[in-house]
């Protein structure tokens, strides 16, 4: 079962993600914030991450750099509402980017390509 960390700090958004990936068969860990992230990619190994760009407490492209610098090869995928961060060097980094949407469909097609489970 793949484990796949969720960051952003919506926390409907989070459950919305918990209950449609559960049920997909990934064992799905969520955080609310950058440092809980930190602290969950320290303690605990996750196949893939999905990463709001804006958070409470700042970009998640700061966490994004993080990410890559430690684990090059662990897949982030950027998912936000707003599509003007595409343009950022920095969103370079991620495996894929998706604007969030009522319509999951791209999301998860985004993690299965990032997870090498097809298109």
């Amino acid at each position: 079962m793949k484990r796949v960390l969720f960051v952003d700090d919506d926390e409907a958004i989070l459950e919305l993600y918990h209950q449609v990936f559960s049920r997909e068969g990934y064992d799905v860990k969520t955080c609310l914030t950058m440092d809980e992230a930190r602290e969950h990619l320290a303690r605990f190994p996750v196949d893939a991450v999905v990463l709001d760009i804006r958070l409470a407490e700042g970009l998640g492209l700061a966490l994004l750099r993080e990410i890559k610098a430690k684990t090059p090869k662990l897949p982030v995928i950027l998912s936000t509402a707003y599509a003007r961060y595409q343009d950022d060097f920095s969103s370079w980094l991620a495996d894929a980017y998706v604007v969030k949407s009522a319509d999951l469909g791209e999301l998860r097609s985004a993690l299965r390509r990032t997870l090498g489970e097809g298109p």
